[in-house]
């Protein structure tokens, strides 16, 4: 069960328990939010590979339900000349930060957090009353 939280505006959220489909539905929630909102053609891919491998990594570590959020700060936000970001947030009840580190060529995982840095335009980690957030941008066209 996926409890939508808010696909209004600039601003979609769930919540997925922690269960294997929560990949899948994660997958699901942000590809028909990102189609919605016309950004499938163009970060579609990416976010979707992002936020599962995000998912993934709190489906292992942590218990609890897995919170999911796509922003779209609207052009006023933005600094003059800044380009438009997608930003995502995947949380979970873990307190700690996952650690990043370099997969061998024949291990199974370990690459989650190499896909979020070399593919956004940033992205990291902050603490929150109850676990953490991992957030990363992704660049918009225009």
């Amino acid at each position: 069960m996926v409890g939508v939280i808010d696909t209004d505006g600039d601003c979609a959220e769930w919540t997925f328990p922690a269960e294997p489909d929560a990949v899948r539905s994660a997958r699901h929630a942000v590809r028909e939010a990102l189609r919605a909102w016309g950004l499938l053609d163009t970060v579609g891919d990416v976010t979707v590979l992002l936020v599962s491998e995000l998912v993934t990594n709190s489906l292992r570590y942590a218990s609890g339900p897995i919170g999911v959020r796509l922003l779209r700060p609207d052009a006023g936000s933005r600094p003059p000349g800044a380009r438009p970001v997608l930003v995502v947030e995947v949380s979970d009840p873990l307190p700690d930060p996952p650690l990043e580190r370099v997969a061998d060529a024949d291990d199974e995982g370990g690459r989650g957090l190499q896909l979020v840095a070399c593919s956004a335009r940033r992205w990291g980690t902050r603490r929150g009353r109850t676990g953490k957030t991992v957030w990363f941008e992704l660049a918009l066209p225009g």
